[in-house]
């Protein structure tokens, strides 16, 4: 063999060899990228690594709209834009005065002007949710707003009164849509579709009542899909009898337990205190009755079941839904990217929510609060038509539901009364498990 084959010959593997060593390193990054991402458990992490990615399927799909394709309820928020300077100003300026300092790529898909934010939001009002493997699928109105959300002149701009009642009204025409049966299209076995293979780890459907035989396996809408109902024996109440230890009211995740709670507190500052006098509308009655108890606060992502059930046998005192704000945020956060999430304790006190007052059989108990509260887009807060005063609850009773995306509750506690909590801040708590034991 002469000396230059052979040289070429070396060469050649020595290529061969770095290409697959190369492509091994590849593999390794791209294996080990994945476990990392697979580690993220809860949804306030997973929020920030997905929602430049909604922001871009939007951005992608509002280029398809015309002028003329503007829904009424658009049309009517640029009409009281045009009406009210002020309001039209805070919602320009909240688009200029965008920080660009944290992910310029997704700076760059945001609408630049207020005639794409509408046209972004024109967009969603007709789309269902589809799936896909993150669980902030069901928020696509968040994520045309996010990035206003957290911007200086967003933070008052989602405070207004007259902005915010458009949004609400924004809501209403999206409510409407979701339960249509329009809305079903996504409930299908493809790879966006609700009753995929990806869908099916996400979601137990055996869990919940349906019909495999039926189209859209028996669902009217997305928001029936969404709100569906448990088997008998899917959600086993632990120790229904015993009125010492209190019941999970929903599926969640706990984000906080706070003790000693204050009737007036600075609810708008980093730590997020709770403020009983915001959160329970200033009714002192309540305020007096819970001053110096605890409140458990936990989230749901879209991928649980969201309905509201009663931790404890008692007998409803009141009940009822106090409207708030849909798309604020706490300041102290800045810029948040993730939907709401670093403001969870904020929202309690200003955020639309049910608040429902259950005394308890167990006199040494007293009067709990459970108070669901909606995030964003997913501020339905539906009490029961049955859950009205002089009405007499077990554990696990259904009290209401969420209709459409994520969201987050509290339960209240009069001082003296919880012995101990059972679960810590990051544990998923099916409903009906045991969260807490009273004295």
């Amino acid at each position: 063999m002469s000396k230059t084959n052979k040289t070429n010959k070396t060469n050649k593997t020595n290529k061969t060899n770095k290409t697959n060593k190369t492509n091994k390193t590849n593999k390794t990054n791209k294996t080990n990228k994945t476990n990392k991402t697979n580690k993220t458990k809860s949804w306030i992490d997973l929020s920030r690594k997905t929602k430049t990615h909604k922001l871009k399927i939007h951005k992608l799909k509002i280029h398809k709209l015309k002028t003329d394709d503007l829904l009424p309820v658009i049309k009517k928020f640029k009409r009281m834009l045009n009406k009210y300077p002020i309001e039209r100003q805070y919602m320009n300026t909240m688009i200029s005065s965008i920080p660009d300092i944290t992910f310029k790529t997704a700076y760059e898909k945001h609408p630049k002007s207020l005639d794409e934010l509408f046209d972004n939001i024109n967009s969603v009002l007709t789309e269902a949710p589809e799936f896909n493997s993150t669980i902030l699928v069901g928020t696509p109105l968040s994520a045309a707003l996010i990035w206003t959300m957290g911007s200086p002149e967003g933070f008052a701009a989602y405070r207004r009164l007259r902005i915010n009642k458009m949004f609400g009204k924004i809501l209403e025409v999206y409510k409407k849509f979701l339960d249509s049966k329009e809305s079903r299209y996504v409930l299908n076995k493809s790879q966006s579709g609700w009753f995929g293979k990806k869908a099916s780890k996400k979601i137990n459907m055996s869990e919940y009542q349906h019909d495999p035989s039926k189209p859209y396996y028996g669902f009217k809408s997305w928001n029936d899909f969404f709100t569906r109902k448990l088997v008998k024996g899917a959600r086993p109440i632990i120790e229904p009898l015993n009125n010492k230890i209190i019941n999970s009211a929903c599926d969640s995740t706990i984000y906080r337990i706070s003790f000693d709670v204050k009737a007036q507190d600075d609810f708008w500052i980093k730590s997020q205190p709770y403020s009983l006098n915001a959160m329970l509308n200033g009714e002192k009655k309540y305020v007096k009755k819970f001053e110096g108890g605890c409140v458990y606060q936990a989230f749901l992502n879209p991928f649980n079941y969201h309905r509201w059930h009663s931790p404890i046998n008692g007998t409803i005192e009141k009940a009822y839904v106090k409207q708030g704000l849909y798309f604020t945020q706490d300041n102290s956060m800045k810029e948040d990217k993730t939907d709401q999430d670093m403001s969870e304790g904020y929202l309690t006190n200003v955020e639309t929510r049910a608040i429902i007052y259950i005394k308890a059989d167990d006199e040494n108990i007293g009067t709990v609060c459970v108070m669901p509260v909606g995030m964003v887009e997913i501020s339905s807060c539906n009490i029961n038509k049955n859950i009205k005063p002089g009405k007499k609850v077990k554990k696990g009773d259904e009290l209401g539901y969420f209709a459409y995306g994520g969201s987050t509750h509290c339960l209240i506690f009069e001082p003296n009364v919880i012995k101990k909590f059972t679960h810590k801040k990051g544990e998923f708590v099916p409903m009906g498990q045991i969260i807490a034991k009273t004295n």
